[in-house]
This record gives C-alpha cells, structure tokens and sequence, in this order.
C-alpha cells in the first residue's frame, strides 16, 4: 500500500486537556509551521500518527470524531462568529485508542504508530507541570498593584494589576483567567498569564524566567 500521509495526534504541554487531530501529507512539516507561533509557551509534539493511502481533508476526520461524539471538539464564539477548532477535548489515549480502532477496523494496524518523547519534550512536561502546581501570583513576575498589562491579541487591550490575583479592567475586578476568558469569547479551561503581556513579554514567560 502506498502512502500518501497521516492522520496525527498532537499534544501541548500547554493544554494538556486537549488534543489536536488532523491530516498532513507532511506531519514533519505540520509541526513546523503550528510552532512558528510565539502565542503559546511550549511547542507541539507528535503523539502518534496513522498512515493511510489517500489524501484526507481535516473535514472529513473531524466529522467522524463528530459523529462518535460531537461534544469534544473546541468550539467558541469570537466577536459574534462562530470558531470550530480541530482541538478535542480528551486526553492523548483516548485519541489514541480511537486511531486504533479504525486501524483494527481497517486491518491495518501496522499502520499506526506512537511516537517516545524526547528528553527535550519530557524535560518541557515537568516544567509545565510545576508551573500549573503552582497558582500564579503577580509577585513572582515582581508586579506591583498599577502595573498595566496588554491583551496578547490585542496591545490596546489594557489591564491594571489590582492585588496578588486580580485585575482591574473597565472599572471591574477580574482574574487573568476570567479576562482571558471574556476577550477570547471561550468558555473551556485556559491559563490566564499565557494571554496576557508586560513590557511586551508575555507573563507566563515572564514568570519562567524569573523562577530559574
């Protein structure tokens, strides 16, 4: 059988919660192009991967994830338009077991294959374990109450550190998180400091650099 590509699994210490699934005819190069990005604080990496014969769109696998459980995928409202990610909100085993059952279905179990972290990705799970173990207070940036921050998305977006935990923006008190949550327009589980910046560096960064 030639093969053209693969349905992938990816992981991000970032979101553990959370999985991304999808066809590359280049998973290599797949990676490449989701960590040029500088808005999330630790790379992709490649859980496992199944080959298959013919060129696949996102749409059609997404479907089928759907069809099984239409309540896992990563959907959110922003600025009145409705985002449909290819996040899904199980752990990597479970992707796993799925990818395997079509592979057994398909008698081509052969084809799947899991990939072993590297010491580099292991090494980048710790530390982003440590860091949730830890709830994040502004002290350990060396923020002071009227520090401004900026929105990630958004440097107009301005908020004024009010205490330990909190913010203030628009005359009301927030945590990052729950602000977070309200720009973005998501409801699911993310990590405030990852969206927010000071002196043009983010602060979950900030924070790494500071505790080293």
């Amino acid at each position: 059988m030639e093969k053209v590509g693969v349905i992938y699994i990816l992981t991000n210490p970032s979101f553990p919660e959370y999985v991304k699934i999808g066809y590359a005819d280049d998973v290599d190069r797949r990676l490449k192009e989701l960590n040029r990005s500088e808005c999330i604080p630790f790379a992709f990496r490649l859980f496992a991967f199944y080959e298959v014969s013919n060129r696949l769109s996102d749409k059609k696998i997404h479907e089928m994830i759907d069809r099984l459980n239409p309540n896992l995928r990563s959907i959110d409202d922003f600025e009145g338009k409705k985002r449909v990610r290819e996040f899904y909100a199980m752990d990597a085993e479970e992707a796993y077991s799925l990818l395997e059952a079509i592979a057994e279905i398909n008698g081509l179990k052969d084809n799947l294959h899991r990939v072993a972290p590297s010491k580099k990705e292991i090494e980048a799970d710790e530390i982003a374990d440590s860091v949730r173990a830890e709830a994040f207070k502004f002290s350990m940036c060396n923020l002071k109450e009227g520090d401004e921050l900026e929105f990630i998305n958004d440097s107009s977006i301005k908020c004024y550190v009010k205490n330990e935990k909190k913010v203030i923006y628009k005359d009301e008190e927030y945590s990052l998180t729950a602000l977070a949550k309200l720009l973005l327009g998501v409801n699911y589980s993310i990590a405030g400091p990852h969206y927010f910046k000071y002196k043009g560096e983010k602060l979950c960064n900030l924070r790494e650099r500071l505790v080293k």
